[in-house]
């Protein structure tokens, strides 16, 4: 998956980070990937399909900061990102691709194709 990654999201370059298993759009990031992570279980956070990749959504209500993490793949994938920066429907349509290099195990029960985040 990390070899596919796209060069930009929306209007955010890759940039080079110093850790494996990951990678980071934006200076300062708007987008930071990290590849690897735990796989979650069933929740009762929303989870939306982009371009056939279920992505579990979670919000800290504090920061308003969104982590969304693939569902049904392993390893799983986690992108944090802002949604009042960068717009969560262009960074899981630009992600959606290469998180679809995992091969999918599992589906969400519930999934709203259409939720906006």
């Amino acid at each position: 998956m990390m070899v596919v990654l796209p060069d930009t999201i929306g209007d955010a370059d890759r940039r080079t980070t110093t850790s494996q298993s990951t990678s980071a759009w934006g200076d300062p990031s708007k987008v930071v990937l990290r590849c690897g992570v735990q796989v979650p279980t069933p929740t009762s956070d929303p989870c939306v399909s982009v371009n056939d990749v279920d992505w579990v959504a979670h919000e800290d209500e504090k920061s308003g900061i969104w982590t969304l993490t693939t569902y049904g793949r392993t390893p799983a994938t986690e992108v944090v990102l802002d949604p009042n920066v960068i717009p969560s429907s262009t960074v899981l349509a630009s992600l959606s691709d290469a998180a679809a290099k995992i091969p999918a195990q599992k589906a969400c029960v519930s999934v709203d194709k259409s939720e906006k985040l």
